[in-house]
């Protein structure tokens, strides 16, 4: 079998390296525990045999958030399977039923049961096209329809305000991320990912190049007030990650949930917050002030601008329907 490309192998690693998995033999990340029945000698050998086809599957994926993504959501899988002394190669399409209603019996989310079972689908898509199996039991599994409206809960004009305040007293790293985060829309991993060299100034415009999903290469335009945080941030510094943690290491996704979750209470604000409630802020209040849709989605890196109008709170009113428009014209 041809190795294709991908996973995360054993706790802390990235999935970067392939075709063996450690982690998909069993080990759960958090607990250490083995997840895999001692009792069954024949589905540790199948399990082993996993391992391997499922690293094989991941190598086709070149973003490592992707790669990380979906072998969380195969050692969800294979967890639940395994509890239940079936093999995961094995298995028909009652058996991916009962497993999406299990995922919902425990309160998952519509959008997480749709994303796990198309894991699930193209995982086994890729056991057939390999010759392992002769059919997907995916392939005809009904999803849950994901609601057109973005859940997230996002700041609004005030919050925000109070937000960045609060990001500008507590120091100039967190007032330079919360800067790029909400008036940027950067998703977590742009932020920091990016170094300081990828800053820059094309045609009168101060940018920062990111790397977008799938690995695309792209400017973000910098606003005065970011310009003006940054610099106070990086100081003389010319190169390396742009935001360090406390301990010299590149800040990494966790570091900033906690730093924006800080900021969020010391602004007083209540909501649960995250880093995609600023990017979720982002989209919505640039609508909001009359950005325009396609502007917005650019800004955003969203590849499909039905993505962007999931933000769009204001899509359903019934003063911007088009016919009160198109009558004015006509009256003209």
């Amino acid at each position: 079998m041809a190795v294709a490309e991908q996973p995360d192998a054993e706790p802390g690693r990235d999935f970067e390296d392939p075709p063996v998995m450690p982690v998909m033999r069993g080990i759960d990340q958090e607990s250490g525990a083995e997840l895999v029945p001692t009792h069954s000698q024949a589905l540790d050998v199948a399990t082993r045999d996993l391992g391997r086809l499922v690293a094989a599957w991941l190598l086709g994926f070149s973003n490592p958030r992707t790669r990380e993504a979906y072998a969380n959501d195969l050692r969800d899988f294979t967890a639940w399977a395994w509890n239940l002394d079936l093999d995961p190669l094995g298995l028909a399409r009652p058996h991916l039923d009962a497993y999406a209603r299990q995922l919902e019996a425990l309160g998952r989310a519509p959008a997480t049961v749709a994303r796990r079972l198309s894991a699930l689908a193209s995982f086994y898509s890729f056991l057939v096209d390999e010759e392992i199996r002769q059919a997907s039991p995916a392939a005809r599994v009904r999803r849950p329809r994901v609601d057109d409206e973005s859940p997230t809960l996002g700041l609004d004009r005030d919050e925000l305000v109070r937000f960045l305040d609060a990001a500008e007293r507590s120091g100039p790293r967190d007032f330079a991320l919360a800067c790029l985060l909400a008036l940027n829309g950067l998703r977590v991993s742009e932020a920091c990912g990016a170094d300081v060299s990828a800053l820059g100034e094309e045609r009168g415009h101060r940018v920062l190049w990111v790397i977008r999903k799938r690995g695309k290469r792209e400017r973000a335009a910098l606003a005065p007030r970011t310009i003006d945080a940054l610099a106070r941030h990086l100081g003389a510094r010319e190169d390396g990650p742009l935001f360090v943690a406390d301990d010299g290491s590149r800040l990494d996704r966790h570091d900033t949930a906690r730093i924006v979750r800080r900021l969020a209470r010391a602004a007083g604000i209540a909501k649960r917050i995250s880093p995609h409630s600023l990017r979720h802020t982002f989209v919505t209040l640039a609508l909001d002030a009359n950005v325009p849709l396609t502007d917005v989605q650019d800004g955003a890196g969203h590849a499909d601008a039905r993505t962007t109008r999931r933000y769009d709170r204001a899509r359903h009113r019934l003063e911007r329907h088009p016919t009160y428009r198109l009558a004015a014209f006509l009256d003209q």
